[in-house]
């Protein structure tokens, strides 16, 4: 059996129930197709790079699994047909499996984070100065004689 890395986005308009029952649809799928799930992770609403069908949101999920060959054909057709999956890929990997990621943060900035009187102060920046640039030298450097090319003779031989 081969190892699979699985991801998918759903979309993020379907409700809770439904999506649980959506994941759980293509982890038996694994099951009945003599594979293996060894971990599902579910990521979360995260923006799209680009609007997919109009939308600007979806619901990650990463799956990894054993299986057969066969299987990931039959995965990704079940895919293609479901309605509320934006995006599908599977991978084919070789090696341990990667430490479960924790879900990122959204960033929310602080309020009144300028004005919060309690925080300690941040050290004041310091000034850069800008480096000095190096003086022209006083004296004019000249530049080497021009040799004769050998086709030229100078005017002392030429007689």
């Amino acid at each position: 059996m081969n190892q699979y890395e699985v991801m998918y986005v759903i979309d993020a308009a379907l409700e809770d129930s439904a999506r649980a029952e959506l994941i759980n649809r293509f982890s038996d799928l694994v099951k009945k197709n003599g594979g293996e799930v060894d971990r599902v992770d579910e990521w979360g609403k995260r923006r799209l790079a680009y609007a997919i069908q109009y939308k600007t949101e979806g619901y990650y999920v990463l799956m990894y699994i054993k299986a057969p060959a066969e299987l990931p054909r039959e995965l990704e057709r079940n895919m293609q047909i479901s309605d509320s999956i934006l995006r599908y890929l599977t991978v084919r990997y070789e090696g341990e499996l990667p430490a479960k990621r924790e879900p990122l943060k959204p960033y929310a900035p602080r309020e009144n984070a300028f004005a919060d009187a309690d925080a300690p102060e941040a050290p004041a920046a310091q000034p850069v100065e800008a480096p000095v640039a190096a003086e022209p030298a006083a004296e004019a450097v000249e530049a080497p004689a021009e040799e004769p090319v050998d086709d030229e003779k100078p005017e002392s031989e030429a007689e």
